[in-house]
């Protein structure tokens, strides 16, 4: 089997260090195509106006001036051209990608790019929690990430659907076993613009969440990384909502 690494977070990153060990542990033919610095939050963007640089580092390791998407379109229609990856690996995120998070993670998108490629394709991220970036811990998704992605492997991936997989906050046996769950929704009257100035004077705006208390809903991947489970959650490319074109074919047929 051949494989196809990436991410958001930059050839540099350690959770991409972790999950090279991943796929290593899945196949002796792995490939790594990583952005040159960090993306994160760049969603499903491409580079359109300005040209892709590619560097190798080593034997099956290059990096790519670009986006996540671009690495895997890079990884797939040029270096394996001739003998494609038969499955997308992206990630390991750092932090958390939940709920909302999949519309803006490039971890994600890359394994879109992946799956509209024709490519099986799987988003892994390892959420952090008050220890920050600091302490997050990747060894959790070091210890469960090979038997999790074989299992969906052993289960098949339909074509169109790309499978988000998040490991909780602590450390690998404390694991609380896998939840296959659903797509979550937080509480958007959390977000707030923290506003600052720099040293001229000249204001500033970051994005934030204030903290509040919040319960994740029922059968959601907020829930099962709250208590402390791995989230596997399978998304369609496909976004049109069937309810809705049914009502409005009813309204436009006359």
């Amino acid at each position: 089997m051949r494989i196809l690494v990436t991410n958001d977070d930059g050839i540099h990153a350690p959770g991409l260090e972790t999950l090279e060990g991943i796929a290593q542990s899945l196949s002796d033919d792995v490939w790594v195509v990583a952005p040159e610095h960090d993306q994160s939050g760049v969603s499903h963007s491409l580079s359109l106006n300005d040209p892709l640089r590619l560097r190798q580092i080593s034997e099956k390791r290059f990096a790519v001036k670009g986006t996540p998407s671009d690495c895997v379109i890079m990884g797939v229609a040029h270096l394996l051209a001739e003998h494609k990856p038969d499955l997308v690996l992206s990630g390991v995120n750092r932090g958390q990608n939940v709920a909302e998070d999949v519309t803006y993670s490039g971890t994600i998108a890359a394994a879109m790019e992946g799956t509209i490629l024709g490519v099986p394709s799987i988003a892994l991220s390892q959420a952090y929690g008050h220890g920050g970036r600091a302490g997050i811990k990747f060894q959790c998704a070091a210890e469960h990430g090979a038997r999790v992605v074989r299992k969906i492997l052993d289960v098949g991936i339909e074509p169109g659907i790309v499978v988000n997989v998040n490991f909780p906050d602590c450390e690998p046996g404390e694991v609380q076993g896998t939840a296959v769950a659903t797509q979550g929704q937080r509480n958007q009257a959390l977000l707030r613009i923290d506003a600052r100035h720099d040293g001229r004077g000249n204001p500033y705006f970051w994005l934030a969440f204030a903290k509040a208390r919040f319960e994740p809903g029922t059968g959601s991947d907020l829930k099962a990384i709250a208590e402390n489970r791995i989230s596997v959650t399978p998304l369609r490319l496909d976004l049109t909502d069937e309810p809705t074109l049914t009502r409005f074919a009813k309204a436009f047929e006359n």
